[in-house]
């Protein structure tokens, strides 16, 4: 992560006058840096598109000073700035060409690994929410993170889910990261921040205004595989989560519901518009990791042994099993032994446990099952 000198000046540059994620990317990239901004000429600022003002703003000192003030209300938040060149920020969301500069972190650092959004509908029936918390559930399980929003009805329920899952949760607020929204979630955030992540592209103390969300939808869609709608009316912020999804090329889900319902048509209408019917977690990893069901030949069938051994008996695979012989590990102890990157780690884990050969237990460690369990390697 960039020095406290370095993030002040992502800070100062978001700050500037007719400065967006678009174009502040865009002078990022084509300076060599954020840092490198203020040492290029106006004239070729200008070709970039950058007004005049943002030179005298990038040299302001009190500009400056303010931004430097939100860098330690951010800390005293207990937060972090995680920049669009930071190794933390989600690769998928980097992707995007309107990704945010930068987000504010609260909670455990993300990690490289699968994600899935679960939305849906805050004035959510039994159904929904059940729905919701079971298929977070099973995605925590099987090693893939949830996202969603921290709303009331299915977003709610999809972080209960995963936490209860022993997985790991990304609430995205449409909000400031101090300011909890709504407040009836204050204890669900706390669970969050212990064991997943809470973020927010909003300086500290902003208030969760109405046309903040669908800019929060597509950090959502952004840093994910696909998209899970439980429960949407015809006209619903989660549908615009799902169109998202669909126009940066990732899967679009949706959980069928009762055909007399209003809260199942919008969910019916992405079903008729080609979005994946989902009936269990199953049909939503045959999507978003088919490569690894293929090889740990799991789904409604089973696995086999010879699957088993061709998941265990890639050199990534043997130095994590060589690892958990010494006893339960988090993906976190895992990184830090083996040296692999999370990304990495996270899809070995995955593939590891679909196909058998270690499980998750509790405080979101794994554990070698069966007659891999006490072996130091492979032969």
């Amino acid at each position: 992560m960039a020095g406290g000198g370095e993030r002040a000046e992502w800070l100062l540059l978001r700050a500037a006058p007719g400065v967006s994620s678009v174009n502040g990317r865009r002078l990022v990239d084509a300076c060599g840096g954020v840092g490198a901004i203020r040492g290029t000429s106006a004239d070729r600022l200008a070709a970039l598109g950058a007004l005049p003002t943002l030179l005298p703003h990038l040299n302001d000192a009190a500009a400056r000073a303010a931004a430097e003030r939100e860098l330690e209300r951010i800390a005293d938040a207990g937060a972090r700035l995680v920049t669009v060149d930071d190794a933390e920020y989600p690769r998928l969301l980097r992707e995007l060409r309107d990704a945010p500069l930068y987000l504010i972190a609260k909670g455990e650092p993300l990690l490289d690994g699968p994600a899935i959004a679960i939305v849906g509908a805050r004035r959510a029936t039994p159904y929904g929410l059940d729905a919701a918390r079971e298929l977070a559930a099973g995605l925590a399980d099987a090693g893939i993170a949830v996202v969603s929003g921290l709303a009331r009805g299915i977003d709610g329920a999809a972080h209960e889910g995963a936490l209860a899952g022993r997985g790991r949760t990304v609430a995205v607020l449409g909000s400031g990261i101090d300011l909890v929204y709504p407040a009836e979630h204050a204890d669900l955030a706390a669970r969050i921040v212990a064991e997943g992540t809470l973020l927010s592209e909003h300086p500290i103390g902003t208030a969760p205004l109405p046309a903040h969300f669908p800019a929060r939808n597509r950090i959502i869609a952004g840093m994910t595989q696909g998209t899970i709608v439980i429960e949407a009316a015809e006209r619903s912020g989660s549908l615009i989560t799902a169109r998202l999804a669909n126009e940066h090329g990732r899967e679009v889900f949706a959980v069928p519901g009762r055909i007399d319902s209003p809260l199942s048509a919008g969910g019916h209408l992405l079903i008729r518009d080609g979005a994946t019917l989902v009936r269990d977690v199953d049909d939503v990893l045959a999507e978003v990791a088919p490569a690894l069901r293929s090889r740990a030949g799991t789904g409604r069938g089973g696995s086999s042994g010879a699957s088993v051994d061709a998941a265990a008996g890639s050199g990534s695979a043997e130095r994590v099993i060589a690892a958990l012989a010494n006893g339960p590990a988090t993906a976190d102890d895992l990184i830090r032994q083996i040296g692999l990157e999370a990304g990495e780690i996270l899809a070995v884990l995955l593939d590891l446990e679909l196909s058998g050969v270690l499980r998750q237990v509790g405080g979101r460690q794994f554990q070698l099952t069966g007659r891999f369990a006490g072996v130091g390697g492979l032969q």
